[in-house]
C-alpha cells in the first residue's frame, strides 16, 4: 500500500519537474512546485517572522508567524492577491475545501509595499504576514502560496512552499560519517528516531511518512524510508545505506553589501549605463582538492546594505557576473549557478553558457544587495537532478542542515498531518 504510494509520488515529481523545467505556469489541480513566472519579480523569500534565515516552518496555533517579501522591479503599484493552497505529502492538492485548512477570507490582497529609495534600479518592496488578520490556519500540513495579479488567478507571479506543524510528536535526530567504506570519506548517514507518545499511530507502516532534505531544498531529499521496528512507540530510522546523502562542499560566497570597496572573491566592480556591474574571479573546481572549511549559510542568502539601515528598501540591484574556466564545453549537458539566489532550480534564467574566447562557462545574474551562498551543479540533458560532484566534490566534514518531516495520515482520515519536525546538522548535536 506505503509502495504504490511512494510510486504515485515519484512520478507526480517527475511531471512536477518538468512543467518547472519547461516554465510554464502549473496547473490548479497537479502538484505544484516553486516558482517565479513574472520576469520582473526578485528576491522572493519566505521565512520565520524574525529570523531570515530560517526553514519555512512554524507550529499551528502558535504565536509565531511566517514573513514574505519580495521586490518587482518596477516604477508602478501593481494589485497583488494571495492564495493558500493544502497539500499532501507529495505537494498534490489535498481533496479538501478551503474552508477546512483556514479560517478567514482567501484570496486577499497584498497591502504592504514600499518604493525602493535612492537606488539606481527602481523597485517596489511587498511583504505579507502569514497568518494575519485576514486568515488563519486550521490544520498542519504542507502549503503552497500562490501570489497572483488583478484577482486573476492565471496571472501568477510566483509560488512558494512551506509548512504547517502540530508537534505532536518528538523526533531526535543524528547526522553521523557512514559505516559503508564506499561513503565514509563523501557522505553523510543521517539516522532519527519518531517518539508518538500519547500520539495514537494505529499502523506507523502505512500510515507514517517522512521526508528528509538537505539543507531545506526538496530536490535533494529521501522522501521513502519506512520505520526499521517499532519499540513501544519510539519508530527508529537507523539504517546503513537507505539514508545516505552526498556531503557536497562547503558552498561559495561573495558579498556585495557595498559598492564602495570590494570584499573577498570580487575581482571588480564597475558603474556603466544606470547599473553596478560586479565581476566575481573565475572560480577554481574543487572536486579533486582538499577538503577546506568556511562558514556558509548552506545555500542561503540575506539582503544588507552597508551604508544604509534600511535594507528592504534602499538596497540596490546589481548585475553578478560568473565565470567558471573549463577547456571546453561539456557536450551531455549544463551548468547552473545553484543555491537559493537562483531558486535551486534549473532554469534558463540561472543555466551558464561557454565562453569560446575566454573558455570559462559564464552567467550574469541581477541580485538585491547583500551576502550569497552559490554553488555549481552539473545536470545531465535527460535527468532530473542535478550533480555538484564535479565542481565542488564531497567531503564528509561537510557542515550541512537536514529538515526532517514526519507525516501522518491516519485510515480515516483526508489529509497529510505534519505532527513533527526536526532539524539535524552534521557539525552540531541535536
Amino acid at each position: 500500500m506505503k509502495t504504490v504510494r511512494i510510486i504515485i509520488l515519484f512520478l507526480f515529481s517527475l511531471f512536477c519537474f518538468f512543467s518547472n523545467v519547461s516554465g510554464n505556469v502549473p496547473e490548479y489541480g497537479l502538484p505544484v512546485t516553486e516558482g517565479i513566472y513574472k520576469p520582473s519579480i526578485h528576491t522572493v523569500q519566505l521565512y520565520r517572522d524574525g529570523w531570515k534565515l530560517s526553514y519555512p516552518i512554524i507550529d499551528l496555533n502558535s504565536e509565531l508567524a511566517l514573513e514574505l517579501s519580495f521586490d518587482d522591479i518596477s516604477s508602478d503599484i501593481a494589485n497583488y492577491y494571495y492564495k493558500i493552497v493544502h497539500c499532501n505529502f507529495d505537494w498534490t492538492p489535498s481533496l479538501i475545501n478551503e474552508g477546512d485548512y483556514t479560517d478567514g477570507f482567501l484570496p486577499s490582497q497584498i497591502t504592504d509595499y514600499s518604493m525602493s529609495f535612492n537606488t539606481y534600479v527602481s523597485y517596489i518592496h511587498y511583504t505579507l504576514k502569514l497568518p494575519n488578520d485576514d486568515f488563519g490556519f486550521l490544520i498542519s500540513g504542507n502549503y503552497a502560496l500562490i501570489v497572483f495579479e488583478d484577482m486573476d488567478e492565471t496571472k501568477i507571479a510566483f509560488i512558494k512552499k512551506f509548512m504547517i506543524s502540530e508537534a505532536q510528536v518528538n523526533v531526535t535526530a543524528s547526522v553521523d560519517r557512514p559505516i559503508l567504506s564506499m561513503y565514509r570519506n563523501n557522505s553523510h548517514e543521517v539516522n532519527f528516531s519518531v517518539e508518538s507518545g500519547s500520539y495514537q499511530i494505529d499502523n506507523p507502516y502505512n500510515e507514517v511518512l517522512v521526508a528528509v532534505l538537505q539543507n531545506g531544498r526538496w530536490d535533494q531529499s529521501i522522501m521513502n524510508l519506512e520505520p526499521l521496528f517499532d519499540k513501544n512507540g519510539i519508530l527508529e530510522y537507523t539504517f546503513q545505506m537507505e539514508n545516505i546523502f552526498l556531503a557536497g562542499n562547503e558552498y561559495r560566497w561573495f558579498d556585495i553589501k557595498s559598492m564602495r570597496y570590494q570584499s573577498p572573491y570580487i575581482k571588480s566592480i564597475e558603474y556603466s549605463e544606470g547599473i553596478f556591474n560586479v565581476d566575481l574571479f573565475p572560480d577554481p573546481i574543487k572536486a579533486g582538492g582538499r577538503y577546506f572549511y568556511e562558514e556558509d549559510l548552506n545555500g542561503k542568502y540575506f539582503v544588507e546594505i552597508q551604508e544604509e539601515d534600511k535594507d528592504d528598501t534602499n538596497a540596490d540591484y546589481v548585475n553578478v557576473n560568473f565565470s567558471l574556466p573549463l577547456d571546453a564545453p561539456m557536450i551531455d549537458g549544463d551548468f547552473y549557478v545553484m543555491g537559493a539566489l537562483s531558486g535551486s532550480s534549473y532554469s534558463s534564467n540561472n543555466k551558464m553558457k561557454f565562453n569560446f574566447e575566454t573558455k570559462s562557462y559564464e552567467l550574469s545574474l541581477l541580485l538585491k544587495q547583500g551576502y550569497y551562498n552559490y554553488r555549481y551543479e552539473y545536470l545531465q540533458h535527460g535527468k532530473i537532478a542535478g550533480d555538484a560532484s564535479i565542481t565542488e566534490g564531497n567531503f564528509y566534514e561537510t557542515e550541512n542542515d537536514y529538515l526532517i518531516l514526519v507525516y501522518h495520515r491516519g485510515s480515516s482520515s483526508r489529509y497529510d498531518r505534519l505532527i513533527g519536525y526536526q532539524i539535524g546538522n552534521s557539525m552540531k548535536k541535536n
